[in-house]
Order: C-alpha cells, then sequence, then structure tokens
C-alpha cells in the first residue's frame, strides 16, 4: 500500500506526541522506581546518589540564559573537549550510561542547569529530602584529552525548551573549542534483547565515516545500518546532533537495543554502548559491578514470568526511539 506524503506527515506528527507524552510520563514512572526492587540497586548508583554530594557544593556563580538558570562551580580551564551527552530516554540507557561513567572516572561537577521547563514534580534522595530536578555538566581529563559529561533528571517537557537547552549546551561546547559530540540512547523494542546491538548514526557522512572505520579496526561491535530500524530520534540527543550540523560541530550518536518499557532500566543496552566508549576513548573501566547488576535482574526476571511478560510492549513489529 502507497503511504501519501500527508499520511506519513499526520502519521510522524501522531508519533511526535505520543513520544512528547512518553518522556513525560517516564520522569513520574522513575519517581516511583525507588520502590521497584528491580532498579533498586542500579538507582544507588544514579545522579541522584552522585547529586546527594553534590548539593553540598556551593556555586561560584550563577547565570542565566534562555531561562535556563546555570550554576557554575570551577574554573578550571578546559580545552577542545569531547561532549558525551546522556539523558532519561527508553530504557534509561543514555542516562545510565552516563551515570556510571561519571562514577567510574570520579568526573567533577562543573555546572548545573535549572528551568521551570522541567516537570512538575521533585524527587525524594536517599536522605529522605526532596530535590527540584536539574541537568549536570561533569568535567574530566583523561591522557591530556578534556571530556565533558552531560546528563539530568529529566528532560525538558516542550519542544521549544529542548531546542533552547541544545543550544545554551552548543554555546559551551563552542566556547571551549570542542572537538566533536557523542549522544548515547536507546532503541526500544517488544522484547528484552539478550545480546543488545548497537547502532552509530550521526550528522556528517565523512564524520561517521571515520568513526566507522576507527570501530572497525578495534574490532568494536556495532551496526551501521540503521536507516528502518527507528523513527525520529526525540529529545537533546536527537536535537544536540541535528543543531550541532547547523553550527558545523561534528557529532554522532550511539543507539543501543532495549526494551521499549517505562519501569525496565537497560541494563545490558548501557554496557554494550560503554564497552565501546570505553576502547575508543581509553575509560578505564570495571564492568564487574555493572556484570553484577546484570545478572541480578535477569534473575528477578526469570524468577516471576507473569512480570516478565507484561514487560512486553506490545504487539506492534516495529520499533522507536526517544532520546
Amino acid at each position: 500500500m502507497r503511504i501519501t506524503g500527508a499520511k506519513l506527515r499526520r502519521s510522524l506528527r501522531m508519533r511526535r506526541r505520543i513520544n512528547s507524552q512518553y518522556i513525560v510520563n517516564t520522569v513520574k514512572v522513575n519517581q516511583m522506581a525507588k520502590k521497584n526492587k528491580m532498579q533498586k540497586n542500579i538507582i544507588k548508583r544514579s545522579p541522584s546518589s552522585k547529586g546527594l554530594k553534590d548539593k553540598d557544593i556551593k556555586p561560584l556563580r550563577v547565570k542565566h540564559s534562555d531561562e535556563w538558570e546555570i550554576e557554575e562551580y570551577s574554573d578550571i580551564k578546559i580545552y577542545q573537549p569531547i561532549l558525551i551527552e546522556g539523558m532519561p530516554g527508553i530504557g534509561n540507557v543514555g542516562k545510565v550510561s552516563m551515570d556510571i561513567l561519571i562514577e567510574e572516572l570520579n568526573a567533577e561537577l562543573l555546572m548545573s542547569f535549572h528551568s521551570k521547563n522541567f516537570p512538575n514534580s521533585v524527587f525524594v534522595g536517599e536522605d529522605n529530602l526532596v530535590d527540584l530536578p536539574k541537568i549536570r555538566l561533569y568535567f574530566k581529563r583523561i591522557k591530556n584529552q578534556d571530556y565533558l559529561l552531560l546528563t539530568g533528571d529529566a528532560q525538558p517537557v516542550t519542544e521549544h525548551a529542548s531546542y533552547a537547552f541544545s543550544e545554551v549546551i552548543l554555546k559551551i561546547f563552542k566556547e571551549y573549542s570542542g572537538k566533536h559530540i557523542v549522544t548515547l540512547g536507546g532503541i526500544g523494542l517488544n522484547t528484552i534483547p539478550e545480546n543488545p546491538k548497537v547502532y552509530i548514526t550521526g550528522n556528517d557522512k565523512a564524520f561517521v565515516n571515520g568513526m566507522i572505520k576507527d570501530f572497525s579496526k578495534k574490532k568494536l561491535l556495532f551496526e551501521s545500518k540503521i536507516y528502518g530500524m527507528v523513527g525520529p530520534i526525540i529529545g537533546i540527543s536527537g536535537l544536540l546532533l541535528g543543531i550541532a550540523k547547523k553550527r558545523d560541530v561534528k557529532a554522532y550518536c550511539l543507539l543501543s537495543e532495549t526494551l521499549g518499557h517505562p519501569i525496565y532500566v537497560g541494563l545490558k543496552g548501557s554496557k554494550a554502548i560503554i564497552q565501546i566508549l570505553s576502547r575508543q576513548y581509553g575509560f578505564d573501566i570495571d564492568f564487574g559491578r555493572l556484570d553484577k547488576e546484570i545478572k541480578d535482574m535477569d534473575s528477578r526476571l526469570s524468577g516471576v514470568n507473569t512480570d516478565k511478560e507484561s514487560l512486553q510492549f506490545g504487539k506492534h513489529a516495529d520499533v522507536n526511539y526517544i532520546g
């Protein structure tokens, strides 16, 4: 059956509305997830835990840009950094990947971002106190290469706010004369993948082809044929790619397969992404703790068949992605 341009546009508009609402729903579900035993271990190592230490750090100064309040915590000189971003989304693959990198690399808090464009909710921390959602930018220098690590409690809830925040980040990135950007996320499947595949895409053909050749030389496990596997890349992970292209900034994205269900934490997908990043950039990552958490989650799922069946996202054959 031939799909007309009008039908395709209506389909894409509907998908955008569904995905936008899904981002909001994911935030609400993540708040309840603190009581979910399946997610207990990974939440302890998430930015919520890291954030308890960050709360005690007083900002050096506070600035404002496009409805965003920016708290700066360090005056360290940064030179031509590589920015890696991972936010809440499908399976929380991007967020969990960043949580692990920030903790394992012992990254330093550089900035935090606050706005009224976040969901109208607060998070209850392990100290039993509440905190407004925020996005944080961390810094780490490894072998004379600077890295900026961006993650947060939630994504902006409106399209305008997502664009505005992406512009703010790109402005900061260009002020540091950044090299390139890496965004992370998940591809939502209908079933739990045993061995998640990681796909690569980006905003510049020559740059992406160069990364593919580099990955191949290092014998990394990835897939480059992504067309038809995902719908639109919604959220910061997608917008950073698109807006970066307009600003002549090279960027690529790693998307890992995971279960497309709001309460599922894609630990295996996160591990697949971190394995690529650690080999590509020389990160010293201890996978022992993550492997233990994966094993624990697998045992919980296999022990309750009804719950595992209830995690199936639906009977539709197509897959989708949220930044």
